[in-house]
């Protein structure tokens, strides 16, 4: 069984840079209906919602949701798709940050995290929802999905070859690290006992335990700096 369904994705879709145009309206409507379609999957589950409960969410008429979106599968989709490339956009960013892998490592599990702790509500959908989707949306969302795990395995083998990670099974070790994220998704809750920043540091201290880290140094509470 291929490990797709442990790549993970917080859904989260970031505005404008300061200096860009602003968005036009018909973007900012796209937007609020991507955050109505998601509180609404959030609480009645994708198959339990109706397009009309998405455009009152919204604000809107059930006819202006299908301007600019076919279906409500395609708002997961819209979803499903910005909130996967944002964690290959982290895991990548973290994976390279730096050369030590112990480093890189701790950034990687840190950030990504953060990311599901902070947007739990859209994790979930974005997690839990895959088989809603149709089996061509589905297709580019495995993509997306593997080459999260790619990074994630490149990683782990690297610190393997540098001497710094003691794991027998590289495959195991990386499903094991993008399981630790994804499950946040599922029962972090804002105003629960931890803050994000919280779970994010004792992710990263977890998961250099994962993957047998051998320096002492990085093997310190999430004190440390390389959680940035």
């Amino acid at each position: 069984m291929h490990n797709d369904e442990h790549a993970g994705a917080t859904g989260r879709v970031d505005g404008p840079a300061p200096d860009s145009p602003a968005p036009d309206r018909s973007a900012a409507t796209r937007d609020r209906l991507a955050e109505a379609a998601t509180a609404a999957f959030a609480e009645k589950g994708f198959a339990g919602t109706t397009t009309r409960d998405i455009a009152a969410a919204a604000g809107m008429s059930p006819a202006a949701l299908y301007v600019h979106h076919r279906s409500k599968e395609e708002l997961l989709y819209v979803i499903s798709r910005a909130g996967h490339r944002e964690a290959l956009h982290t895991v990548r960013s973290a994976a390279a940050s730096s050369d030590d892998p112990a480093t890189a490592l701790r950034a990687l599990v840190h950030d990504y995290a953060l990311q599901h702790a902070r947007g739990s509500t859209r994790a979930r959908i974005v997690n839990y929802e895959l088989g809603s989707l149709t089996p061509e949306h589905f297709t580019e969302i495995r993509a997306l999905r593997r080459d999260i795990e790619h990074e994630v395995r490149a990683l782990v083998a690297r610190g393997i070859a540098a001497g710094v990670f003691d794991t027998p099974d590289r495959d195991f070790a990386a499903l094991a690290l993008l399981s630790l994220g994804i499950d946040i998704a599922r029962w972090y809750r804002p105003h629960g006992r931890w803050s994000p920043e919280t779970v994010a540091r004792g992710y990263a201290d977890m998961a250099l335990r994962i993957v047998g880290c051998t320096d002492a140094r990085q093997t310190r509470s999430g004190k440390d700096a390389a959680t940035r």
